[in-house]
């Protein structure tokens, strides 16, 4: 089982970028699949998930309007689509999939990805 994040870069404030996480194996259409990040100093955050068949999303307070979460069970690949990007959003991104249920809780995750990171200058 591995999840490959990919898509960080550089970007102006303002600016968009798109991760992308590729999965390996069969588990990712039974899975809830998550973004978390982390910044320079500080915990690993929940930024958003959404549900097996992608009915259901749900947003970090801080990045609701501005980012979207999506999948493609068909290519086993999930999205996050990040607009009207901020400094406060530069972190290292991590995707994450959950086969027990929905939710915020970091720990609950069974696998994730190696990360990506994202800079956002001023």
């Amino acid at each position: 089982v591995q999840l490959q994040a990919s898509g960080g870069g550089w970007v102006q404030a303002g600016g968009s970028l798109r991760l992308a996480c590729a999965a390996s194996g069969r588990f990712f259409s039974s899975s809830v699949m998550g973004w978390f990040r982390q910044a320079p100093g500080k915990e690993r955050e929940f930024v958003a998930y959404i549900t097996r068949s992608g009915g259901t999303t749900h947003y970090a307070d801080s990045v609701k309007g501005r980012f979207t979460i999506s999948r493609d069970n068909a290519k086993n690949t999930v999205y996050l689509q990040m607009n009207s990007l901020k400094p406060e959003d530069t972190a290292v991104y991590y995707c994450a999939a959950d086969t027990s249920g929905e939710t915020t809780y970091g720990p609950a995750y069974e696998y994730w990805g190696q990360g990506t990171q994202v800079t956002v200058s001023s």
